[in-house]
């Protein structure tokens, strides 16, 4: 593998209003398409040797409006499942919760649509992923999900996963993991298009 980039789905209803979206399947805003067409210049015109996108509905309209039109869906690249957090903001989580933390305090149980997921799980998934690109030839993409990502980059550089607390990203921006002298590092992080 050369490179991998990371494009996170465009805007959804509930990213805008900062509600943890997990498995819950929502469409691109207008906004939200807009972005995953600005991403588009990113990729035309490269030649992959692993496409892979998360099966949600935001995430493969993403792909599709960035130009990604032979790709793989791969259930690795869900979002964290945020389990009783589904579709709740981070304010109205510390009502119940004070001075909650996702990375450091997890989530409660949800239905069985939501069960929950602790770090350690998104992080063996992301693990998954990476070995899946590491034995690819040439540049691979991935097209998922805001916190999902940012444990995929933390596992990346070999950190366990609460450290994605430190790699902030947006909605429709794209990340780049490579190498330098044959170890991983960072080579564009939360970039707009």
């Amino acid at each position: 593998m050369d490179e991998m980039i990371l494009l996170r789905h465009g805007e959804t209803e509930w990213s805008r209003d900062g509600r943890h979206t997990g498995r819950t399947d929502l469409r691109l805003t207008g906004r939200g398409e807009d972005q995953a067409r600005a991403l588009a210049p990113l990729v035309k015109g490269r030649s992959f040797g692993l496409t892979l996108v998360s099966p949600a509905r935001r995430a493969r309209r993403t792909a599709e409006l960035a130009g990604l039109d032979a790709y793989e869906v791969d259930p690795d690249l869900w979002e964290w499942d945020y389990g009783g957090y589904e579709g709740i903001t981070t304010p109205e989580i510390r009502r119940t919760r004070p001075g909650w933390h996702l990375w450091r305090d997890g989530v409660i149980p949800g239905d069985a649509e939501h069960p929950g997921e602790r770090a350690e799980e998104v992080a063996a998934r992301a693990d998954r992923v990476i070995a899946r690109a590491r034995a690819a030839d040439g540049e691979v993409v991935a097209v998922a999900h805001g916190h999902f990502l940012r444990v995929l980059c933390a596992r990346w550089l070999g950190l366990p996963p609460q450290d994605g607390r430190l790699f902030r990203l947006d909605t429709g921006t794209y990340s780049r993991l490579g190498f330098e002298h044959g170890e991983p590092v960072v080579l564009t992080w939360n970039a707009p298009a």
